[in-house]
């Protein structure tokens, strides 16, 4: 007799109680990109509903997030091109605009969980993830490591709840961890941006937070996107070096990549929900050619279903409204 998969679909009710994944605020991490100034929230042409703003702005928006009941931001600084230089300066200094966003955010809003983005390609004149070395124009890591590890001490110092490098330098795990630990930061947890792809799904971000580079690429340091193994091996490093989190960027192109990781990892696994993601369905709404918000839970929950735990994604206020009003 064959089996009848059907008895559990019938009915509404049944199918909820089945049901093997659900899309929860609690999953959700929101992207925000602070600029200097006062008064300032400028729309990204190619992200509709996604802002560079001034701190005053971002507090406004924090309200609006604790309101709808997101727990965690993760937070970008943008500068100014003539702050920029070969290395990044504005990134080390204690008095910096992602302190200062920091500061501000967790005096106003201590209960929200604020991540922030550690790299320099925001801060650098060439737009490169850390020091170049002349000789081989790329990223000298092991210098970029020092610098690095001088971020995540501002970061640290400021408040920030938890810290994300995402510059894909090898060693950055063990080399921050060592570094926080020795400060009196070992409660402070790290989410490796472990598999992290050389990806054309970046180019909106780039708008956003102005780091394009300004030369070569940066295939010499992400991950190649034909590459399982090596993604794999990459994020069980970083959980070998001691990250508290796994990331994998893109998601939803990578899907493979990290049901394999949620096979060999018992580390909660975060996805990157990226800017090319959200710009190609915000495309899709505009031509009414989907059902935008349809196809937006959908992806977001095969998300979960190929074992991430969190979403870092710009949905996040869309499906937050949402899903309130669904409760």
């Amino acid at each position: 007799m064959f089996k009848r998969f059907r008895r559990l679909r019938i009915n509404e009710n049944l199918r909820a109680m089945v049901r093997e994944n659900s899309l929860q605020v609690e999953d959700l991490i929101y992207p925000l990109f602070v600029v200097d100034g006062t008064n300032i929230k400028r729309e990204i042409s190619s992200m509709p509903g996604v802002f560079q703003m001034s701190i005053d702005e971002i507090l406004r928006e924090c309200k609006e997030l604790v309101d709808l009941n997101i727990k965690a931001i993760m937070l970008f600084g943008v500068i100014d091109s003539s702050l920029k230089d070969s290395c990044g300066s504005e990134a080390l200094d204690e008095n910096s605009l992602i302190a200062r966003s920091i500061i501000a955010i967790k005096q106003n809003f201590p209960s929200l969980f604020v991540i922030t983005d550690l790299c320099f390609c925001e801060y650098t004149d060439h737009g490169h993830c850390g020091i170049i070395d002349l000789k081989n124009k790329s990223v000298d890591n092991d210098a970029t490591l020092k610098i690095s590890l001088k971020q995540a001490l501002v970061h640290a110092n400021a408040g920030a709840d938890m810290i994300a490098p995402s510059g894909m330098m090898d060693g950055i795990i063990e080399y921050l961890r060592k570094g926080l630990d020795k400060k009196g930061y070992e409660n402070l947890p790290l989410m490796a941006y472990s598999t992290k792809f050389a990806s054309s799904f970046y180019g909106p971000f780039r708008d956003v937070a102005d780091s394009t580079p300004a030369y070569e690429d940066r295939k010499s340091y992400q991950m190649d996107s034909a590459n399982g193994k090596e993604a794999l091996l990459e994020s069980l490093e970083d959980e070998k070096q001691g990250a508290d989190i796994l990331m994998v960027k893109p998601a939803l192109a990578y899907l493979d990549i990290v049901k394999d990781l949620a096979k060999h990892s018992k580390l909660p696994i975060c996805v990157y929900n990226v800017s090319g993601e959200y710009a190609l369905l915000k495309a899709g709404q505009k031509l009414g050619v989907i059902d935008y918000e349809k196809v937006m839970f959908e992806i977001l929950l095969s998300f979960k279903r190929a074992g991430a735990k969190l979403i870092i994604t710009y949905h996040a206020k869309e499906v937050a409204r949402l899903l309130k009003n669904t409760l």
